[in-house]
C-alpha cells in the first residue's frame, strides 16, 4: 500500500492529474480524440472569469458516462463528425460561485451576449441558475458537434449557455441546417443512453446515473 500511494503521488505530479474518487475517470484516457473545452476553466462564459474548482482543462465524469460517450463518438465518426464537451463533472463550489454571481445584480457585463432578454434578478426564477446541479453528480455533460476535419463547431442556432428560448430544444426559429444539426445531436445522445433537458440543447444526463443523490465537491484538476 505504501508504494502504491507513492506511485499515485508521483503520477499526479508528472501527469497533472489527481487521484479521483471511486467511479470517476478522466474522459480522455478512454476517448483520446474527444475535444474538450471546459468553458468554466477560462473566461469565455457568462460570468466572464474562471469558476471556482476548475483548475485544469480536463474532463472528469463517471466511468459509465465516459463509456457511453465513447460509443457515441464511434457512431459519429461514420458521418465525419465528433463530439466536443463544454462541461462535465462540476464541483459544488462552482455552483456556489454561480449563485454569488447571480445575486450580484450590478454585474451585468456579459448580459448582451448570454442573457439579453432576461433580467438578471430573474435567473433563479427562470431556473437558469440553481443551488444544485446535475453536473455535480458526475454523469451530466454539456456537449456539441464538430466537423472532424476542420474541428469547427456545427451551427446549433445559439451559443452554449445562452439563457433564453433560442436554447430550447423545441425552438422554432431555426434554419433547416441548424435544426438538422440539433436533431443529429439529440438522436445520437438519446440512442446512447442519455436523457436531454428541454431548455438546453447541449445538456444530457446518463440514464441510471451511478450517483443520483450525491453532490460532489472535489476540484477539476
Amino acid at each position: 500500500m505504501k508504494y502504491q500511494l507513492i506511485f499515485l503521488f508521483f503520477f499526479s505530479v508528472f501527469f497533472g492529474h489527481a487521484q479521483l474518487p471511486n467511479g470517476f475517470v478522466y474522459a480522455n484516457n478512454f476517448i483520446s480524440d474527444l475535444e474538450v473545452e471546459l468553458r468554466y476553466f477560462g473566461t469565455n462564459n457568462f460570468v466572464g472569469q474562471p469558476i471556482d474548482g476548475y483548475n485544469n482543462n480536463c474532463l472528469i465524469l463517471t466511468k459509465e458516462t465516459v463509456l457511453a460517450l465513447k460509443k457515441a463518438q464511434k457512431a459519429l465518426k461514420k458521418k465525419g463528425l465528433g463530439l466536443k464537451v463544454y462541461d462535465g463533472y462540476r464541483p459544488q463550489r462552482a455552483v456556489n460561485h454561480f449563485i454569488r454571481w447571480a445575486k450580484d445584480l450590478n454585474d451585468t457585463i456579459y448580459k448582451a451576449r448570454f442573457y439579453p432578454d432576461i433580467n438578471k434578478k430573474d435567473l433563479f426564477k427562470e431556473e437558469y441558475i440553481a443551488t444544485r446541479s446535475g453536473h455535480t453528480k458526475g454523469s451530466t455533460v454539456d456537449i456539441t458537434l464538430i466537423d472532424l476535419k476542420t474541428k469547427k463547431e456545427l451551427d446549433m442556432g445559439s451559443i452554449y449557455d445562452f439563457f433564453g428560448i433560442q436554447s430550447w430544444i423545441n425552438y422554432q426559429g431555426l434554419t433547416d441546417k441548424q435544426k438538422n444539426n440539433r436533431d443529429i445531436l439529440q438522436t445520437l445522445m438519446l440512442q446512447h443512453g442519455f436523457r436531454n433537458y428541454q431548455r438546453e440543447w447541449w445538456h444530457f444526463t446518463l440514464r441510471n446515473e451511478p450517483f443520483p443523490n450525491t453532490y460532489f465537491d472535489f476540484p477539476v484538476e
